[in-house]
């Protein structure tokens, strides 16, 4: 079966935000880990190359390390409270990807069951 643009879309879109928030977890998971520094990926980057044409052997997102963000003597930069906001907004972002994806298969079997009726 193929699939509509938009439903390619946001298939793209829900990896972007999956792949995020593997990251987060991972960060929340290492907060105590000397030396680890957070990574996370530029969402409208990201979003912006998942919207371009499939790239040969894309692994998904690419995560990179966050500047900017206050040390602590060991070394570890996470901060649980950022963490925290991030997961909370890739979580919405997800959830409003799913309810897009939903209304598009809505439309396509309306549309499939008006064409019965014809």
């Amino acid at each position: 079966m193929s699939s509509t643009p938009l439903i390619n879309f946001l298939e793209r879109f829900l990896n972007v935000t999956s792949d995020r928030q593997s990251l987060v977890i991972n960060n929340m998971a290492n907060v105590d880990t000397p030396g680890y520094r957070t990574r996370d990926v530029n969402f409208r980057a990201e979003l912006d190359r998942a919207v371009g044409p499939p790239e040969e052997g894309s692994m998904g997102s690419v995560a990179r390390k966050v500047p900017g963000l206050l040390q602590r003597p060991d070394g570890n930069d996470v901060s649980i409270d950022r963490e925290g906001l991030v997961l909370a907004e890739t979580q919405m972002q997800f959830r409003i990807g799913i309810q897009f994806i939903r209304s598009e298969f809505h439309r396509l079997v309306t549309a499939i069951n008006e064409g019965k009726d014809s």
